[in-house]
């Protein structure tokens, strides 16, 4: 499986380039909708799934590289039936989702003993440097979520997290 850092490269990863100046729209990465930068409010339209990362697929959101934001990023999160996202580390910041639909299970903590489980209209909160794994729990339906980080970078400082083998 990739790393996040392998993926940073991803051509489906919108590339940090230039903020739009006013009224200016900017398309960047496959399928990627057009930023509408409004002079003081910037705007992404409701559009489809363009990038794939860890069993997870994502919507374009907001985050540094596309809207030129200093402190957070924030898009949409699906989680297909019965999927994974393999355990990982949200480094140095903050994470936030709300579940819009269906059902997950977090395992968490030192060798991912802890376990909770939420379903949609929960929020959740993910302190800097858990390591979790994340399980969509129905074989039918879809989790979807909406995810907000305090990172602009938004996948630059995620990294991998290796449970311990049990003996």
């Amino acid at each position: 499986m990739p790393t996040p850092a392998t993926n940073a490269a991803d051509s489906t990863l919108e590339s940090p380039q230039k903020k739009p100046g006013p009224s200016q729209s900017v398309r960047s990465g496959v399928d990627a909708p057009a930023v509408e930068n409004l002079g003081g409010i910037t705007v992404i339209r409701a559009h489809g799934n363009c990038r794939d990362w860890n069993g997870i697929h994502y919507r374009t959101g907001m985050s540094a590289h596309n809207v030129g934001s200093t402190q957070l990023s924030m898009n949409v999160a699906t989680i297909p039936p019965g999927g994974v996202a393999k355990a990982h580390i949200h480094v140095g910041f903050d994470l936030m989702l709300y579940i819009l639909q269906g059902r997950v299970r977090h395992e968490f903590g030192e060798n991912l003993k802890q376990v909770v489980e939420n379903s949609a209209g929960d929020f959740i909160y993910i302190k800097p440097d858990v390591p979790h794994e994340v399980f969509n729990i129905s074989d039918t339906e879809p989790v979807v979520a909406v995810v907000a980080r305090a990172a602009a970078d938004e996948w630059e400082r995620i990294v991998p997290y290796e449970r311990e083998s049990q003996s």
